[in-house]
């Protein structure tokens, strides 16, 4: 196999001491001579597909409520990281998400329900991985990163143009795994971009107990990763950050730590009260920095959104919500011996054992 490689000596391994972006708070533009700004039809497809996302979160958070979702982890204000970093993705790169990331997910064409099944509990993931190329939901703290560092080296060891995106949180840097995966991608040089979407906590836990480093992109030096720090509520900036990213571990130059600050708005879940640990004008502050309004308003001051593609953007949001709201006001068909199917190839022993011992007992009561 023959590729060109950069070595990570040859780039900038330390991060800019303050988050690179493209618009200010008030979506003004920011000449920052390490980004450049993605063309107009760009900037205004991620402004619909923010959207369009924001209404999905607030519609899965409203069926947590009327209990059909077991558990629903909001992604509201961290819509930039999410639909501006799989917008940089190719047909035919890998996603890795975590339990937060569903706006991500169905972002990058995974239908809507199937994303929820997991978080309904419902049939196994929900969706095919290999379909979209998205990885399992992953709701361990940063079990995903290993698994996205290996597919990305299986790739490039087999010849494939397949670059790995994995999100992860400010909570997941704290895990054993992320250390082992950064440090197994600096070594193999594996094609990956790790996507930190620092929102300031691990559920109550904020960053400045979690770490002593001045930045979370910092500790790519440690592993030999070149890092970036952005504003994670500026699409552009991420899309633009990501979109490099990937074009650099697809040409052979590695992989990229971002870190990516940004704020979870609501609760960790609808099973948290954020009023415990954070104070409410923290959360009004962020609410003044939202991503969505951001670009708004830099389109609109551009002329490249108008009311007319407002109004029509708005009207998608609400029939993608309907959609999904009725997909899931329907009861699913279970049939409890799907809980064997495919947890192994060919089932073990025991498998077999107790699926017949759950048949038997359902025969019973039946008869």
């Amino acid at each position: 196999m023959t590729m060109t490689s950069v070595p990570a000596a040859s780039r900038e391994l330390l991060p800019s001491t303050s988050p690179l972006g493209l618009l200010t708070e008030d979506g003004r533009p920011v000449a920052d001579p390490g980004l450049v700004m993605p063309a107009d039809d760009v900037l205004l497809d991620l402004y619909r597909r923010m959207v369009v996302g924001r209404r999905f979160d607030r519609q899965a958070t409203a069926l947590t409520k009327q209990g059909r979702l077991a558990v629903y982890p909001s992604s509201h204000g961290q819509e930039a990281c999410q639909i501006g970093a799989v917008a940089a993705l190719r047909e035919q790169d890998w996603l890795f998400p975590t339990y937060r990331d569903s706006v991500a997910i169905v972002t990058r064409g995974v239908d809507p329900i199937e994303t929820l099944t997991l978080l309904q509990g419902g049939w196994h993931l929900g969706y095919d991985p290999y379909e979209h190329r998205v990885g399992p939901q992953c709701t361990p703290l940063a079990t995903n990163t290993l698994h996205a560092v290996g597919l990305a080296h299986a790739a490039r060891y087999q010849g494939e143009d397949t670059v790995a995106l994995v999100l992860l949180g400010d909570g997941a840097t704290s895990e054993g795994d992320t250390h082992e995966a950064l440090n197994f991608a600096g070594v193999w040089q594996a094609p990956v971009v790790f996507l930190v979407q620092n929102n300031g906590y691990a559920i109550s836990v904020p960053l400045s107990k979690q770490t002593a480093a001045p930045s979370l992109a910092a500790k790519g030096i440690g592993y030999g990763v070149p890092a970036k720090s952005i504003d994670g509520n500026d699409a552009p900036a991420v899309y633009t950050t990501v979109r490099d990213a990937v074009e650099t571990a697809r040409t052979g130059g590695g992989p990229t730590l971002i870190e990516a600050m940004t704020y979870r708005i609501e609760a960790h879940t609808n099973a948290d009260d954020a009023n415990r640990y954070r104070d409410p004008g923290e959360v009004a502050a962020w609410l003044g920095r939202d991503p969505v309004d951001r670009l708004e308003r830099y389109l609109t001051d551009t002329g490249v959104l108008d009311a007319t593609s407002r109004a029509a953007i708005t009207d998608e949001a609400e029939r993608f919500a309907s959609r999904v709201r009725d997909g899931m006001n329907v009861d699913p068909e279970v049939d409890p011996a799907e809980l064997f199917a495919h947890v192994y190839a060919s089932p073990t022993t025991a498998l077999r054992e107790q699926a017949a011992l759950l048949a038997a007992e359902i025969a019973e009561d039946q008869s």
